[in-house]
């Protein structure tokens, strides 16, 4: 059998980069797409899973996976256009390209930064490579590799001592207990304004969202819960993250698996999720608990669920209460999880789940009702 695809572990900054571009959803449509099949990737979901969460075909998804482990972020960016030949070497590319990244000077050049003319000077007048290179061709050269003129930033690296550890840990679930892994996290805060998006008008005629001052609804929190193993995300508004409420949303997950079996949660170390009575309870009933490290929550399976669900419930949105964003919520949910596979695996995994019921002697709307109850 054929090893599975999938994306490597990203650096810090890349998986920095990736959940921006995800949680924005702002920018080039290509770019969205593709950081999201390869944070998909990295959270642990299959080609065919990511292949129907962003609605492509699934050569074109290992294709993106792949180039992502060969080039890095670059893979965001495709080079579709043939062009005219080459008038650099590759060795001498790949020379430019590696001054234009490194700061002029660790070089030798008195500057803080390169404008073009000044790194074009810089090569052609090198001592040990000389390059001689115009400044428009120069340009072009760095904006297909990649590097275009852009403000300083900064970036948080994970200061966590385990870190490898935790990941090491949460990728062998993903690899050896698929079926058996759930991931949880809070999406948030939502509160009741119009919120821009985009959709399709008449061109020069947008839809328009009104301008308001007033926020005098306060916020909720979905607390969100997704099975890597059947591709399914559900969950419930809160008006706030605590430990009390990560408890009940966990004690849902484990009802997903009434035959008792040991089962995998992945979350974030927000110390809500930490708590002792979180502890105690799974302890007690057969839950591993794993979280990521400090600063790394893109290594949570569900990140990549909460881009398309904030781009289809929230984003383009202007609604009156929490009620009717809680109630338009749960539909998309609803939709969701009934087009996410193939109907004849949907049918195998109702008459399985109905089967285990009826051997626990539970009836099969029994989780409907607690699921209700605990909404209450």
């Amino acid at each position: 059998m054929a090893e599975r695809v999938r994306a490597r572990r990203p650096s810090d900054e890349e998986a920095v980069r990736l959940q921006r571009i995800v949680r924005r959803g702002t920018g080039s449509p290509v770019r969205y797409r593709r950081a999201l099949m390869v944070l998909a990737s990295i959270g642990g979901n299959t080609v065919p899973a990511i292949a129907r969460l962003v609605e492509a075909d699934e050569d074109t998804v290992r294709d993106v996976i792949h180039a992502f482990n060969e080039v890095g972020l670059r893979c965001l960016d495709p080079r579709w256009a043939g062009g005219r030949a080459r008038l650099l070497s590759p060795e001498q590319e790949e020379f430019v390209i590696g001054i234009a990244r490194r700061r002029p000077a660790a070089v030798g050049a008195p500057f803080t930064r390169w404008s073009i003319r000044k790194l074009a000077g810089f090569l052609a007048d090198h001592p040990e490579q000389p390059v001689r290179i115009g400044r428009e061709t120069l340009r072009v050269l760095l904006a297909r590799r990649g590097i275009t003129f852009q403000r300083t930033k900064t970036w948080k690296e994970s200061p966590d001592p385990d870190k490898d550890a935790k990941l090491s840990a949460i990728e062998q679930a993903l690899e050896q207990h698929t079926a058996d892994v759930f991931a949880f996290d809070e999406f948030g805060p939502l509160g009741i304004r119009p919120t821009a998006g985009a959709g399709w008008a008449p061109a020069g005629h947008p839809w328009r969202l009104p301008a308001t001052y007033h926020r005098t609804q306060g916020v909720t929190y979905f607390h969100g819960c997704y099975s890597v193993g059947e591709d399914r995300l559900w969950g419930i508004n809160r008006r706030r993250k605590g430990a009390g409420n990560t408890l009940l949303a966990l004690k849902s997950i484990r009802r997903a698996r009434p035959d008792g079996r040991r089962i995998w949660i992945i979350m974030d170390n927000l110390s809500a999720h930490k708590g002792a009575d979180i502890r105690t309870w799974a302890a007690d009933n057969a839950v591993t608990l794993l979280f990521t490290p400090t600063y790394a929550s893109w290594a949570d399976p569900i990140e990549a669920q909460f881009g398309p669900l904030r781009q289809f419930t929230m984003a383009h949105s202007h609604r009156a209460n929490h009620a009717e964003q809680t109630r338009d919520l749960q539909a998309y949910l609803r939709w969701r999880n009934a087009n996410n596979r193939h109907p004849d695996v949907l049918a195998a995994q109702r008459r399985e789940r109905a089967r285990v019921r009826s051997e626990k002697g539970l009836r099969w709307g029994g989780r409907r009702r607690e699921d209700l109850a605990l909404a209450s």
